[in-house]
């Protein structure tokens, strides 16, 4: 590479690397950037044992953390190479190679990512249409990804199953542990999930919404009626492995960024891909496609963003060029 990135470029690329979604908000990155590209690191530190054992969904938060950064350097109009890990545990890491305009479609994508939330909030009953569901697929599309939109028959199999999960998981007390430890009612907390994001407790049977007010029993929370049959996908991997789960993670970030173009709500419901056993009953036959990330899309009211920790705290020293995000 013959230009270096500017400071600003930067510090944008890591800003919007750490928008990026993750289970209970746990923002689990570490980036180095050593004046020729970025590593990117998971932090071990904010794994989830009792909910995430084997680290897929951890996986999924990296990928797409380097979707996100890698959006922001085609913003700004470089093209970038993607490096997986050497060995087990080592960094991801992403190289700006070359110059290139930016196209419309990678500028919408990049000035989404400030706009994505995450909406536990009730949706409305009106349909999502099928273009704008087309959308979603393609945005999936890829050769180790692909994005299933549940008709009513495996969307009431696929209800079924998550409320299984639900009730499995709230007698598991290492999952109500490993909760309460990532839920609070502190405002002045930067990570988790805090209980004005939490959403209402949902009146309408059948939507097994995991409940994050599970640790303060004493927090009093409004009802809401939710729809009653919520529009459901599911993102699929080939294989998976590490690899798959970071090419999930990068699928997952493109579809809650056009999501985000398009005007709906997202809602993660995983349970029943954190339950062993209840996961195997959601996987496609023949072994070759497995279930990555269920989510509840929609059109809901507007919701604030998540918080995030000061970017400093994700960063680790590089030795070779002062990094400017901690001047």
């Amino acid at each position: 590479m013959s230009e270096q990135l500017s400071d600003r470029t930067t510090a944008a690329c890591l800003h919007a690397a750490v928008a990026a979604p993750s289970m209970h908000n746990t923002q689990p990155w570490r980036f180095r950037f050593d004046g020729s590209g970025f590593d990117v690191y998971d932090d071990a530190e904010r794994a989830l044992p009792a909910t995430d054992p084997a680290g897929r969904a951890l996986h999924i938060s990296v990928g797409a953390a380097v979707c996100n950064l890698r959006l922001a350097l085609a913003a700004d109009g470089w093209v970038s190479r993607l490096e997986r890990p050497a060995t087990a545990g080592g960094p991801v890491r992403v190289v700006p190679v070359a110059t290139r305009d930016p196209s419309p479609d990678i500028e919408a994508l990049a000035l989404a990512i400030n706009r994505r939330r995450t909406n536990r909030g009730p949706y409305d009953d009106a349909a999502v249409p099928g273009a704008v569901l087309e959308a979603l697929r393609r945005a999936a599309a890829g050769g180790s990804t692909r994005l299933v939109v549940l008709d009513p028959v495996r969307r009431g199999a696929v209800l079924a199953i998550t409320q299984a999960a639900d009730a499995w998981q709230r007698t598991d007390p290492r999952y109500r542990r490993e909760l309460a430890r990532w839920t609070s009612e502190r405002g002045d907390r930067r990570d988790g999930v805090l209980a004005p994001w939490f959403g209402p407790r949902a009146t309408t049977a059948g939507l097994p919404l995991r409940d994050f007010g599970l640790a303060l029993p004493r927090l009093s929370r409004e009802a809401a009626r939710f729809e009653r049959h919520p529009t459901l996908v599911v993102l699929h991997a080939r294989g998976d492995t590490p690899e798959a789960w970071l090419d999930a993670g990068g699928a997952l970030q493109r579809v809650l960024l056009t999501a985000t173009l398009h005007g709906l709500a997202v809602q993660p419901m995983t349970q029943a891909l954190e339950v062993a056993h209840l996961r195997r009953m959601l996987a496609a036959p023949g072994g070759v496609w497995h279930p990555q990330m269920i989510l509840r899309v929609g059109y809901g009211g507007p919701v604030e963003a998540s918080r995030r920790r000061p970017l400093r705290t994700f960063l680790l020293h590089s030795h070779r060029r002062e990094n400017p995000c901690e001047r």
